[in-house]
């Protein structure tokens, strides 16, 4: 499921990122398969014991796939038991883009990840991505939800600096 800049993107306004970020199912059995489809010569991929090592993380795990030649760049959150992770994932939406489907997160979800991130870093990026998804998106955003998370992940100071301005 593609979450992150992209997805806000989608729902909101474009502008440039040099990465991606996906949550992503997956299990031991199809760790090695995983790695196949990303051969050497082309990109940086980590070993299957240390995918394995993120995937058996009840939270929190990630690992990075990068393209050599373009240095493009994918930050993967494997799914976990981060409740979190799974309501997104039961709630995602199928899009197409350029005759391609893929996933996308909630909007909601993109929001909170998005707040926990400033919270983390204080980038204002995170926030901008925010205003405008809720300026574009706002018939597909519900707040109610967003409410919830805040709450049950600290982050009213933060949810306060973008919904005052929607």
């Amino acid at each position: 499921m593609v979450t992150g800049s992209v997805a806000s993107v989608i729902y909101g306004e474009p502008r440039l990122t040099h990465d991606v970020d996906l949550v992503l199912e997956l299990r031991a059995e199809e760790v090695s398969v995983f790695v196949e489809l990303f051969p050497i010569e082309e990109f940086y991929c980590p070993s299957k014991e240390t995918i394995n090592a993120q995937i058996a993380r009840e939270k929190e795990g990630h690992f990075n796939i990068i393209h050599h030649a373009t240095g493009f760049k994918a930050d993967v959150y494997p799914m976990g038991q981060e409740e979190l992770h799974k309501w997104a994932m039961a709630n995602r939406h199928q899009i197409k883009i350029e005759g391609s489907d893929i996933w996308i997160a909630p909007p909601e979800y993109v929001i909170i990840k998005k707040l926990q991130y400033y919270k983390e870093g204080q980038s204002d990026k995170h926030l901008r991505d925010i205003e405008k998804m809720l300026e574009f998106s706002a018939d597909v955003i519900d707040k109610t939800i967003i409410s919830q998370r805040v709450a049950e992940y600290d982050l009213l100071d933060q949810w306060c600096k973008v919904s005052d301005k929607s």
